[in-house]
């Protein structure tokens, strides 16, 4: 049989420990013996990040820009402890981070269901998607120790010489202080590629922050996402039938809980982090998560939620079979050719991507599945692979299929 041929190259981005293992055992099991691989490839190893000065990194997202759809494994974000192992230069930034900065991207994380595993959270019965804004707050503050007693000011000084001041607080002894930032302009990327992600994917979508509160940080998404929506998406979502609406983080969460699913969550920076956690696991795994970078021109990066699995590449280097899950980062393959194909027309590579995401799912539906998940079937005693194992189980139902 003829394999697929690509048209327009895929970024393809490598990356490190058990999840750099596994990509390639991916490529091998499942994809090159159907799709003639059309990539540009970019090592994001984290020693060859050290030895490009990471510009590699930037490399990498300007290749998305070029075109329009990438890749990526998961990647080390050096602690001391990774600098010290890996004998690094210095403790480079996240290169997600430094990717969703030159996209100007939001981050859509979406949780993988089958009917063996149900969520701890008994009336979901649809996906949750949490939308995370990727730029700024915390993940860019500046902090200070205060040693003792002292005037602490926020100060901003425009091009022409004029400030502004207000009192954050007056020490009477010792504390810590932290500023942080956001941009009219990062907030409102944001917000198209919420409203346009929506669209794609014909999902209510609900936004939340504490803007009574935060009344002028917090405020300003508010504003921003209500002027957007008015001005450019209004008749486009009562046309499609969905429906935008913003509340409260906290009373979010309750309606979160009590509802059944199968809608956009967008969230502010932090709160998508932590939330992204909560909605996975109670899913069922983070494993079972899949993460789509999405900017507001219309570029794609698709990665698993999880990170590098150390504890489980150190059993590998000594020699022993891991039962590692590469379902998410399956996911991630197939749904960048998928939008590989879409933007090309190329309905061959759509069907392939289709066909093999059915496979993993009913190799997982038939009780076939990595260690992790095994202990979360209800109603079967499922059988638990090794990560090649299961790859070939997979590869199995796909043929069979």
């Amino acid at each position: 049989m003829d394999k697929i041929k690509m048209i327009t190259p895929l970024v393809e981005i490598d990356g490190d420990e058990m999840t750099r293992i596994i990509w390639a055992q991916i490529k091998q099991i499942l994809l090159e013996p159907f799709v003639e691989l059309n990539t540009e490839y970019y090592d994001l190893g984290l020693l060859n990040r050290d030895q490009t000065d990471d510009q590699v990194t930037v490399d990498a997202a300007n290749a998305i820009k070029k075109y329009g759809v990438g890749v990526k494994c998961a990647t080390i974000t050096p602690n001391a402890q990774r600098m010290d192992e890996y004998h690094l230069k210095k403790m480079w930034k996240s290169p997600n981070g430094t990717i969703r900065a030159v996209l100007d991207g939001t981050v859509f994380r979406s949780p993988i269901l089958i009917d063996k595993i149900k969520p701890v959270v008994k009336n979901w019965e649809k996906p949750i998607t949490i939308a995370r804004h990727a730029y700024g707050d915390v993940y860019r503050d500046v902090e200070m120790r205060i040693e003792g007693e002292g005037k602490a000011e926020l100060l901003f000084t425009a091009k022409d010489g004029t400030t502004q001041r207000a009192l954050i607080y007056d020490f009477e002894g010792p504390g810590v202080l932290q500023g942080m930032h956001n941009k009219d302009k990062s907030i409102e990327s944001f917000a198209h590629s919420c409203f346009q992600y929506a669209l794609s994917a014909k999902q209510d979508l609900w936004f939340s922050t504490k803007d009574t509160i935060s009344k002028t940080y917090d405020g300003e998404f508010k504003a921003i996402f209500e002027r957007i929506y008015n001005e450019t998406y209004k008749d486009s979502f009562e046309k499609a039938g969905i429906t935008y609406f913003y509340t409260l983080i906290d009373d979010a969460v309750a309606r979160v809980i009590r509802s059944k699913g199968g809608f956009i969550w967008a969230c502010k920076n932090y709160d998508g982090d932590v939330m992204s956690d909560m909605i996975s696991t109670a899913f069922g795994s983070l494993a079972m998560m899949t993460s789509v970078l999405v900017s507001p021109d219309g570029n794609y990066e698709y990665e698993a939620a999880h990170g590098t699995v150390t504890r489980h590449y150190y059993r590998y280097l000594k020699g022993e079979e891991t039962s590692t899950n590469p379902v998410a980062t399956i996911f991630a393959w197939t749904g960048a050719l998928k939008k590989n194909g879409e933007k090309d027309h190329n309905q061959e590579l759509i069907q392939f991507s289709e066909k093999l995401e059915k496979a993993v799912l009913t190799t997982l539906e038939n009780g076939f599945c990595t260690k992790d998940l095994s202990a979360l079937y209800e109603g079967t005693e499922p059988t638990a692979l090794t990560t090649t194992a299961f790859l070939e189980k997979v590869r199995e139902t796909f043929d069979a299929a």
